[in-house]
C-alpha cells in the first residue's frame, strides 16, 4: 500500500497511535516494570520504545535527521503517569515532523545506512508500532489485566453473536 496523501497518512497516524494508547492506559501503575523473564522488555519500556522510536528513530529519519534513539530505559519516564506523558508528547512531536515532509516518493537513509522510499518508511513505522503494541496485549493478557478490543468486538462476542443468529 503506497502512501499518496499525507493528510490521510496522518489521521490513519493518529488512529493508530489511540489504539495503542487504550492498551497503554490498561497497565497497572504498579506493573509497569513487570517483565515475562529478566533481561526482556518490561511494559515500561515498551510503552516508552514505541513513542522513543517513532520520534527518534522513524521520524528523525524521514526528515534527514540523525537517529537520535538511544535505549528506552526506565530513566527517561520511570512512572506510570510519566509514561503516558512522554507516549503523548512524543506523539505530537513525531506528528508534527511529519507534517512537514514535502515528498512522499523520496529517498531517506535508514539508521543502518540503507536507502528506503519516505513512504515505504511510514509503513514501517506503524507496522513497527502495532507489533510492540501487541506485545503490550500479551503481557497484559499474562497478569490476568482485562483490555479493551482494538476494533469493536473481539473474536469470542462475534462468535457469539454469530451463534445467536443462528
Amino acid at each position: 500500500m503506497e502512501i499518496r496523501d499525507l493528510g490521510i497518512f496522518l489521521d490513519y497516524f493518529d488512529k493508530v497511535h489511540e489504539r495503542t494508547m487504550r492498551v497503554a492506559r490498561c497497565i497497572p501503575p504498579d506493573k509497569v516494570d513487570y517483565s515475562y523473564r529478566e533481561g526482556k522488555f518490561t511494559l515500561g519500556d515498551i510503552a516508552r520504545h514505541i513513542a522513543l522510536a517513532n520520534r527518534l528513530i522513524f521520524a528523525d529519519t524521514l526528515s534527514d535527521r540523525p537517529c537520535g534513539y538511544a535505549g528506552c530505559g526506565r530513566e527517561l519516564a520511570p512512572t506510570y503517569e510519566e509514561i503516558l506523558v512522554l507516549m503523548q508528547r512524543l506523539h505530537t512531536e513525531s506528528r508534527e515532523i511529519l507534517s512537514g515532509l514535502k515528498d512522499l516518493n523520496g529517498k531517506c537513509r535508514t539508521p543502518d545506512g540503507a536507502s528506503i522510499t519516505r513512504w515505504k518508511w511510514m509503513r514501517a513505522m506503524v507496522e513497527h508500532e502495532a507489533h510492540h503494541r501487541g506485545q503490550i496485549y500479551i503481557y497484559l493478557a499474562m497478569l490476568g489485566v482485562p483490555t479493551p478490543p482494538l476494533y469493536g468486538l473481539t473474536s469470542e462476542q462475534i462468535v457469539e453473536k454469530n451463534a445467536s443468529l443462528n
